[in-house]
């Protein structure tokens, strides 16, 4: 039997034959243009991004390396030929409320040309105002206004004068209280005289009394005149202040509304429109500014023109389409913006207007921002406020920073209105963990583009990859390939996808692969890369990844991993094991034995009772207690003890690939048939004795083969393997010429029977009507021991309830 299980040489490795390939050299091939092997991916990027709905933004899932961001930069690419460009968006200060700034909405380039109009329009009238108020339009008319208010007071101070000397007073005005009324004294002898003097002269005698009372009298009432006339003089000052302001104001404003008027018309804009007259009653109401050496104590420290610049949030005047944004490092500032602050000359933090600066996602609004996963989750905020401006569909820009003690501000801007797409990749994991965990996910990622890591093998995918590799040539500026390149670049991308059917479509190795053979090539001194590059550059990246590898081969060479690769022993087998160490997987052998002896036990995991054993591995253990009471206790119990052990394993098993190979050595120790220790096995087993298969069926081959020429290939080693991993099989060629020159085999099995049979020689046997096995089969030998165990057993209870008698 053991003949019509060996596999051909053929069936252990798929190779590319070169005359399909329709070409000498990728030089005469067109560069591929389009995504090679992601349909289902492209499919679902196509159409999330074809529909503009609320929600149905897109989750790229699938496993690093597959091409993902590649893919999403050619469908945007093209999704966003000949699209809308959106316009500009600004903010300008609010007179009326500093803190709500006003948002302003262009058209496309229209931002910078207003922010260049504004600053243009403030230096104008930074230079035209003051020339303004020394024109002699200017001049003569406040002169005008100064001399009717001049008249007047001047005719009002005359009549009181008149009126005054006619009653036998003087008015007297004293230096240092100019703006104050002056003093009412009555004269007296010719000269004025001050009441409280001419009353001290009343109380000496000197002056009559009724005369002075008289006098008094006449003071106050000429005293309340005055008061009355300054009263009026006064309010004439300030209606001729009010008429000097407004006449500066009319002129101020004809000046403004001529040098504004080309930007209303430029600006067709109601919000500016309105924007502008608030801005030249501020400047009206500041005036001062456009003298002053030193700006007013009212007003910020700073430019004071700085409140009428235009804060240009999003430039779109470079674009060509929907803008695509790849945010590599979203962190809350970088995606969502901020409201930025300084320290003033007082020492003051402050902020303003100009201040508010816009992140990767209001600069992608109205195209698409494409950003990862994990990288939003792992910053602070960032996974929230992009939630929460999804589903509102606005962006309300502020400052926030964890880590800073001061970050909250007054400061409200007007919310922006987003209408954005936005491209999500994350690893399956990932995604399911958010499906769980956030049940705003399904809301606002509606649509999953799903990456594979394989694509079919077929003739069309060979003819595309040849067709990639001309591309990647071109845009790497790389020697051209050979069809025998080519079709070891074809075998090398099967073999990554594991399956003969299936290639590997985890393009960016793939064309690491293609430089470093082109590397090769170059050293050779060749103009075009070979198989024997693409070759070489497959066993320098093995090498250079390879120690921990080399140093386990080494212990096994020199005995401290005791491994046996000829003879027979019962109770022993050599399983197989895969290493993953991130960038390399490699196989080693590692010996497993089993002791069994009567008792009630049953199968004893020994790397379970250590707590070496993983959940799998102990299922696989389970399960041949099963295969056992169906094979042979279906006439009397198991009276079996058994332990199986994984020697010198120190580090945890797992997987239940090597429960058919504990199989063979419990049926081994339970026959007392010894295996070949030449073979090793891998599988896994389920009840009915079906050999199942297996991940890693190539390096476990592989790490079997070193160890056996290692020592010397003797023509009798090889290997088991499950005959449904035989599509799986990629082996590299030396392991597939020592087979091919009857120096190392591999089977491939279906079943325990037909392991067991390869392993030792034997029958397995087939159970008859009786429940029997053929006598001298292995299965016949098993029964027999189990039958005596169970018989011990019963005797030994006998035997001991007797003594206790």
């Amino acid at each position: 039997m053991s003949e019509s299980l060996r596999l051909t040489p053929e069936e252990l490795r798929w190779t590319l034959d070169i005359s399909t390939l329709p070409f000498a050299t990728t030089d005469e091939l067109e560069p591929l243009d389009e995504i090679l092997g992601q349909d289902r991916g492209v499919e679902a990027l196509r159409f999330g991004i074809g529909v503009r709905r609320p929600g149905f933004n897109i989750l790229v899932t699938g496993a690093p390396g597959s091409g993902r961001m590649d893919a999403v930069k050619k469908v945007l690419a093209l999704a966003v030929q000949g699209g809308k460009v959106p316009g500009d968006l600004c903010y300008l200060n609010n007179f009326k409320d500093p803190e709500a700034p006003i948002l302003v909405r262009l058209g496309q380039g229209q931002g910078a040309r207003l922010k260049k109009s504004m600053q243009g329009l403030v230096d104008e009238l930074r230079k035209e105002v003051p020339k303004l108020f020394e024109s002699p339009e200017y001049l003569a008319r406040k002169n005008e206004i100064n001399e009717a208010y001049e008249k007047k007071t001047a005719s009002f101070f005359m009549n009181l004068e008149k009126q005054v000397k006619e009653a036998g007073f003087a008015l007297v005005t004293f230096q240092g209280r100019q703006g104050q009324p002056p003093e009412v004294m009555p004269v007296v002898d010719g000269e004025p005289t001050p009441v409280l003097k001419l009353e001290q002269m009343v109380d000496k005698g000197r002056f009559p009394r009724d005369e002075f009372e008289r006098i008094k009298a006449k003071h106050s009432e000429i005293k309340s005149e005055i008061d009355s006339i300054f009263l009026q003089v006064r309010q004439l000052q300030k209606e001729i202040q009010e008429k000097n302001r407004q006449a500066d104001k009319t002129m101020f404003s004809n000046l403004a509304d001529d040098l504004i008027a080309p930007l209303r018309e430029d600006f067709a804009c109601e919000e500016l429109n309105e924007y502008f007259q608030h801005m030249i009653d501020n400047m009206v109401e500041n005036i001062a500014i456009f003298f002053a050496q030193e700006q007013p104590p009212h007003m910020p420290v700073g430019d004071p023109f700085e409140q009428y610049t235009v804060n240009v949030l999003v430039d779109n005047s470079e674009q060509q389409g929907p803008p695509v944004i790849i945010e590599e490092y979203p962190t809350y500032r970088n995606l969502f913006g901020s409201i930025e602050r300084i320290v003033d000359r007082s020492g003051v933090w402050r902020t303003d207007f100009s201040r508010i600066k816009a992140g990767s996602f209001v600069r992608a609004n109205g195209g698409y921002l494409v950003l990862n996963l994990l990288d939003a989750i792992m910053e602070p905020g960032v996974w929230q406020s992009l939630k929460r401006a999804l589903k509102s569909r606005k962006m309300e820009i502020q400052t926030y920073d964890p880590f800073y003690l001061f970050t909250t501000s007054s400061m409200k801007p007007e919310p922006i209105e987003m209408d954005i797409k936005v491209i999500v990749l994350a690893d399956t994991y990932m995604y399911h963990l958010l499906q769980h965990y956030d049940d705003d996910v399904p809301k606002i990622f509606k649509v999953r583009a799903d990456f594979d890591t394989t694509m079919d093998n077929t003739g069309e995918a060979v003819s595309q990859f040849a067709r990639f590799v001309r591309a990647r040539c071109a845009e790497h500026g790389l020697r051209p390939f050979d069809r025998t390149a080519v079709a070891a670049l074809v075998e090398e991308a099967v073999r990554m996808g594991g399956r003969q059917e299936k290639m590997a479509a985890t393009f960016p190795k793939l064309t690491d692969l293609l430089m470093e053979a082109e590397y090769f090539a170059q050293q050779a001194g060749r103009d075009m890369v070979e198989r024997d590059d693409v070759a070489q550059a497959v066993e320098a990246r093995i090498h250079r990844s390879s120690l921990i590898e080399e140093k386990i081969q080494d212990m096994i060479d020199r005995g401290s991993i005791m491994i046996d690769t000829d003879g027979a022993k019962v109770g022993q087998i050599n399983g197989l094991a895969v290493y993953s160490m991130g960038d390399i997987m490699f196989g080693k052998p590692s010996r497993i034995t089993v002791a069994t002896s009567m008792g009630k036990a049953g199968i004893i995991n020994i790397e379970r009772e250590a707590d070496l054993s993983g959940s799998t591995h102990n299922k696989g253990v389970l399960i041949l207690g099963g295969y056992l009471r169906k094979m042979f206790a279906q006439d009397k119990p198991l009276a079996m003890s058994a332990s199986i052990a994984f020697e010198q394993s120190y580090s945890g098993v797992d997987g239940d690939s090597a429960s058919s190979t504990e199989m063979y050595a419990l049926l081994s120790s339970l026959s007392g048939v010894p295996i070949k220790q030449g073979v090793a096995v891998t599988g896994s087993v389920n009840q009915n004795g079906e050999v199942q298969a297996i991940g890693g069926v190539n390096h476990k081959i592989e790490g079997f083969f070193a160890c056996c020429k290692a020592r010397g290939l003797n023509g009798e080693q090889g290997v088991i393997i499950p005959k449904a991993n035989v599509k799986d099989l990629m082996l590299k060629p030396e392991v597939v010429d020592a087979v091919r020159g009857g120096t190392f085999h591999i089977w491939s099995v279906g079943t325990i029977e037909q392991g067991i049979e390869i392993l030792t020689g034997k029958k397995a046997g087939i159970r008859k009507k009786d429940g029997s096995y053929p006598k001298g089969t292995i299965y016949a030998l098993v029964d027999e021991r189990l039958k005596n165990l169970a018989q011990a057993m019963a005797q030994f209870g006998k035997d001991d309830n007797n003594k206790k008698d």
